[in-house]
């Protein structure tokens, strides 16, 4: 005898050749009004089984009868020879459509068998060769099978083993409807190993200890079973000691428990596959690390093998960690389990970045009482029979427990706040709260506004600065879900007093000194254009996370949000930056699938060719043509005696800063095609998945920036620097002769930032840098003519007070967009302050600054 195991709820597919006797063992097997025949159907179609012209009318009968019957939760069986694939695909889809699983029983019997019965059967009047065609494609299909979706396969490859063949029913694993109970349902317990224990007291358990005082199982006197409803691990502070007070219940019979998606995603961590290590989850991978390895493999297997949700005491409580509607009791498919651990969802996120759900329980009719968790609620209750049990213990609410059948709710308070909800557990929803995440409005930004920032309180918007802004965004900018950021402003250091320096680097080691800041470190300023660039791992992440319907992997934008090339374009430099962050590691050691950075993009000309032409050539070339011939008529006029000294050494003054002004503007210009001759430069990786990185050191920013050059040298600069002690006066004579020997040779300058990055003083928070400019790049922004003592002496009382506070102001700005977005915010609550950035680009000050 061989035993033919299948679910009590399946699709199973009958296959094999005409002849290979599949109707006789489905008569012998299931019963009269399990097994659905094509030749039937045929029949009912046609009035004649063998009319292979109403084949196709004969499937459409069975397909809609097989689902009938598996919408009412019964087996079915379908006698076909469905060796064709698209045959099986068919079915394989059916069983899908309708939460069981396909089932195949393969009658492969040999060849000569099927055309001998074949061949004493009086009805079939079709040659061999159909048999033998039949046949074959049997054979190049076994091995298939699996592939194709069937979660059993059984073979029987000879007379012999089909006569022995019987078949097994076998409950489902969520089918637990002999457990009666009396059950405790007890809700998200988070690591809450204190609280549980606390909860259990108050239910009448008896708690067991190992040696060490350990809790590892409990039991009730009464014969009580709790049942837990997941979430068992993450953010609390002794996920270990749950799991293994739970593992011990469960493997001694006191206990049942199903998964959370806390634990689906702490399974795939310690199987060493690329998870989020966030929400809780790196709590529980340091608690696990001082356990032992033993101890994290049975955690694995104990929370791989929990199954999606259980049906309880006759099919009247269901158990399921996000609830479960009615048409997925008892169901088996990716579909139930994706409900069971996350319920309903709509793919948006709310204004506090977690999912928007449909409210499923609201509908809810079934007979059977739900209870689950999943989402913290402030108390629980009754919502048409079911109930959700998570009240938020974790985040300083409650645990809770529902006594069933009494149906009696027993809850402890919380030892203290473990971890900082996301959104309060009594937070108030408003019209505003229930807006589509994604959806935005233009009230959002028309008029006066202001804007919350953690680092500057409450930022304003001009109504006329809001209406420039909306100008640009809706005319030129790319699509608001790339635009997780916009680079501040930067001012310039104090201005020298004298000499013949405008800006000199003296004075920003100062600035940062009288502020308390000790070490600073100095970049070279790269003669580019600012440019974000947003990088996915592939096009899956793009379209999951920023919305991307166009294949798009990223974006490359300028200060004012606009893409810095066609879309071809940009995706040839991605694919170059993604190789490089693959081959660094940096998905991995990031953590991450999308990596946000701010840049420099090389040469200047690649983005403002058009003002190079129109402004700055034709001035340099208006002035090297006119000045020269001006000096020669002025030499000639001296050397005949006319008194033109003054005007002649003014001429000669201006004639050679005319030719300072074009040798200057001209490094800013090389030739390029398509991305030939074009380099990023990045210097500070912004944002990663739940991460914002201004906590961390320049140097470490640098750092990722070397490896990502040394991967992609012909595409990514790198960025010079240099680390000055500004209570140190060597160390600051070194960093003014390191700027000396930048601009010398014609370089741009270089921003001076606080080496801890964001860091805050008696006065607030530091200014994120201060730009020191070389005095012939200063040719480019004040004129030929700036270094004229006169005009020296008129642009050494510009005032930088506005500009500070505007770059303080875009910086607060920048962070707090980058937070809403790693936090997961709304789109709408993460372009506020991008949108802000913007507008306030159109202060009145002076843009030289």
């Amino acid at each position: 005898m061989t035993e033919l195991n299948i679910p009590q709820l399946s699709l199973v597919c009958l296959i094999g050749a005409s002849g290979s006797g599949k109707s006789t063992f489905a008569r012998k097997n299931f019963g009269t009004f399990e097994v659905l025949s094509s030749d039937f159907c045929r029949g009912l179609v046609s009035g004649d089984e063998n009319d292979q012209a109403a084949t196709s009318a004969a499937f459409e009968v069975l397909h809609f009868i097989a689902g009938k019957r598996l919408d009412a939760g019964l087996l079915t069986v379908v006698d076909a020879t469905n060796v064709q694939p698209d045959a099986r695909r068919q079915l394989v889809a059916l069983a899908r459509e309708h939460d069981v699983l396909p089932v195949a029983i393969v009658l492969d019997l040999p060849e000569r068998v099927c055309l001998d019965r074949n061949a004493s059967r009086p009805d079939r009047d079709f040659g061999d060769t159909v048999i033998r065609r039949q046949h074959d494609q049997l054979r190049r299909s076994l091995r298939h099978l699996g592939k194709e979706g069937f979660r059993k396969v059984h073979v029987l490859h000879s007379e012999d083993d089909v006569a022995d063949a019987v078949i097994v029913r076998e409950k489902l694993l969520t089918d637990l409807r002999d457990r009666r109970g009396p059950f405790d349902v007890i809700g998200d317990v988070h690591g809450c190993r204190a609280e549980l224990e606390t909860l259990f007291g108050e239910l009448g358990y008896l708690i067991d200890r190992d040696e060490l005082g350990r809790p590892v199982n409990a039991t009730h006197p009464d014969g009580r079973t709790a049942v837990f409803v997941g979430d068992l691990v993450d953010r609390g502070p002794d996920s270990p000691g749950v799991l293994r007070l739970v593992m011990g219940m469960v493997a001694a019979g006191t206990a049942l428990c199903v998964p959370g998606n806390h634990e689906s995603k702490l399974v795939k961590a310690l199987q060493g596959r690329n998870v989020q290590i966030s929400h809780g989850l790196e709590t529980t991978l340091a608690q696990l690390a001082s356990e032992s390895v033993e101890f994290r493999k049975e955690v694995e297997l104990f929370c791989y093998g929990l199954v999606s949700h259980l049906v309880l005491d006759d099919g009247n409580l269901v158990v399921a960690h996000a609830g479960l509607k009615q048409a997925y009791q008892g169901r088996s498919s990716a579909r139930v389990r994706s409900f069971a651990l996350y319920g309903d969802t709509t793919g948006e996120t709310d204004e506090f970045g977690l999912p928007v759900r449909y409210p499923w329980a609201n509908d809810y009719r079934g007979p059977a009482m739900v209870l689950y968790g999943h989402t913290p609620t402030p108390e629980p209750e009754w919502v048409n029979n079911t109930m959700c049990l998570d009240t938020g213990c974790v985040f300083g609410g409650k645990l809770t427990a529902v006594r069933y059948p009494e149906k009696d709710v027993i809850s402890v308070p919380a030892a203290r706040v473990w971890y900082e909800p996301v959104k309060p557990l009594n937070s108030t929803v408003t019209d505003l709260d229930r807006r589509a995440p994604e959806e935005l409005a233009i009230t959002d930004v028309l008029g006066k506004r202001g804007v919350d920032t953690r680092l500057a309180g409450r930022v304003t918007v001009r109504e006329e600065n809001a209406a420039g802004a909306l100008e640009v965004m809706s005319r030129f900018a790319l699509e608001p879900r790339w635009l997780l950021y916009l680079p501040p402003t930067m001012a310039p250091t104090a201005t020298e007093t004298d000499g013949q320096l405008l800006e000199h680097p003296g004075t920003a080691f100062e600035f940062y000194r009288r502020d308390g800041i000790s070490h600073v470190i100095c970049e070279e300023k790269h003669m580019g254009s600012r440019a974000v660039v947003l990088i996915c791992r592939d096009a899956d992440t793009a379209a999951d996370r920023f919305g991307a319907t166009d294949g798009s992997t990223g974006a490359v934008y300028t200060r004012t949000g606009r893409s810095f090339f066609d879309h071809d374009t940009t995706e040839t430099l991605l694919s170059t930056v993604r190789q490089a962050v693959e081959d660094t590691n940096l998905w991995e050691e990031l953590g991450t699938n999308w990596l946000l950075l701010d840049t420099e993009l090389l040469p200047w000309s690649a983005k403002a060719e058009d003002l190079l032409r129109q402004q700055y050539a034709s001035v340099g070339a208006a002035a090297n043509a006119a000045l020269p011939a001006a000096v020669s008529v002025l030499q000639a006029s001296a050397d005949r005696g006319l008194d033109v000294t003054d005007l002649l050494a003014r001429t000669v003054s201006r004639a050679a800063n005319a030719t300072a002004f074009r040798d200057a503007y001209r490094r800013y210009v090389w030739p390029t095609h398509g991305l030939d001759g074009v380099q990023i430069a990045p210097f500070q990786v912004l944002a990663t998945e739940g991460h914002t990185h201004s906590n961390r050191d320049h140097s470490w920013h640098l750092g990722i920036a070397d490896r990502l050059v040394a991967a992609a040298p012909s595409l990514i600069r790198s960025t010079r620097r240099l680390v000055v002690d500004t209570s140190d006066d060597s160390s600051v004579t070194a960093g003014i002769n390191w700027w000396t020997a930048l601009t010398n040779t014609g370089g741009e300058g270089m921003v001076v930032k606080p080496l801890a990055n964001l860091t805050k003083t008696a006065r607030g928070y530091a200014q994120p840098g201060v730009k020191v400019r070389g005095p012939e790049y200063l040719r480019i922004i004040y004129g030929p003519d700036y270094t004229e003592p006169a005009n020296l002496t008129r642009l050494r009382d510009r005032n930088l007070g506005h500009k500070r506070s505007l770059a303080a102001r875009e910086y607060a700005l920048g962070i707090e967009s980058l937070e809403r977005s790693v936090a997961g915010e709304p789109l709408w609550r993460i372009h506020e302050p991008v949108f802000a950035v913007l507008a306030l680009e159109s202060e009145p000050i002076d843009p030289r600054l």
